[in-house]
């Protein structure tokens, strides 16, 4: 009832620990109207959530100048903001994955707030030190926290996700302290991290500065310790909410079906666990009540009979 809806191949920024080498290139956008065609036969198959993924899904159209295609025999410009309204309109949830800080990704929040797509955003930042940015190539500035405040004053409810990596070749303690404070401020939904690993071929491995295994596996470690604290809290002041979940799983033996809200993107993120044998089936769309929370994961029950 889920599928992955790719825009465009190929990577535009060409960073230096690219764990896929051969996905470096230049982006190459998918003509918008044949996007949308292939998401509304997606819709009609069943499918009630699109993933929109690429490799750096907020530049999509920049290769091709945002030239002009078309959708039903109307001409639109190839470019993010006009996707997302027309994938808007088929009237599942649609939520943007890997959206780099540009200035595009501003462009859809409103829609968000106006609730044509999920108010979800997937940024991987990676790090937050200026210094450590430039060393990975990353597209990202000193003034992310600001784009943060910003999006939340448009769209309070967007659920943000990031992944981080720790250990980079030259971070030092102040720099990964750094992070770390960045991390408390921005107090994001949903974070990934991972110790830097050297990879075959990456630039990366000709950087100075190597930080030993141990070092690079235990800044990991005290990250995520700081993000589960974080997580802990934002879930907690679920409890008492009715929110709309998508079921994945009917209920099991134990009367317990397995769902996800809005903030919650499929195999990377939490779920919601729905109590009280809950006559559902995966695809169901259903209001529930939060009635408790743990480091990642709601539970709830019905809010009421209505399921769609």
């Amino acid at each position: 009832h889920y599928a992955y809806l790719k825009i465009a191949e190929g990577c535009n920024h060409h960073c230096t620990f690219c764990i896929i080498p051969s996905l470096r290139g230049p982006l190459v956008s998918r003509q918008i109207g044949s996007v949308v065609r292939e998401a509304q036969n997606l819709v009609k198959s069943g499918v009630k959530e699109l993933l929109v993924i690429a490799q750096d899904t907020a530049a999509y159209g920049q290769d091709v100048k945002y030239k002009l295609d078309f959708i039903g025999g109307r001409a639109v410009k190839t470019n993010i903001k006009v996707l997302f309204e027309e994938l808007g309109k088929l009237g599942v949830w649609v939520r943007p994955h890997y959206m780099y800080p540009y200035a595009s990704v501003d462009e859809i929040v409103p829609l968000m707030a106006e609730g044509k797509i999920l108010p979800y955003l997937d940024v991987p930042f990676q790090h937050a030190h200026p210094r450590i940015l430039k060393a990975m190539k990353r597209p990202g500035s000193e003034y992310n926290m600001e784009r943060i405040n910003a999006w939340r004053a448009i769209c309070p409810d967007i659920t943000i996700r990031s992944t981080f990596i720790t250990g980079f070749p030259g971070e030092t303690e102040e720099e990964f302290q750094y992070l770390l404070d960045f991390l408390k401020e921005a107090r994001l939904n949903r974070v990934g991290c991972f110790a830097y690993s050297p990879v075959e071929g990456a630039a990366a491995n000709d950087l100075p500065g190597a930080l030993p295994k141990e070092v690079r596996e235990e800044r990991r470690a005290r990250f995520m310790e700081v993000q589960e604290q974080i997580s802990r809290e934002l879930l907690a002041e679920k409890v008492g909410r009715t929110i709309r979940v998508l079921v994945d799983e009917a209920a099991d033996e134990d009367g317990i079906a397995t769902a996800r809200s809005t903030a919650d993107a499929p195999d990377i993120d939490g779920l919601v666990f729905i109590e009280g044998n809950p006559s559902v089936k995966p695809g169901d769309f259903v209001d529930v009540r939060v009635t408790d929370s743990s480091d990642y994961d709601l539970f709830a029950e019905i809010a009421d009979g209505e399921q769609r």
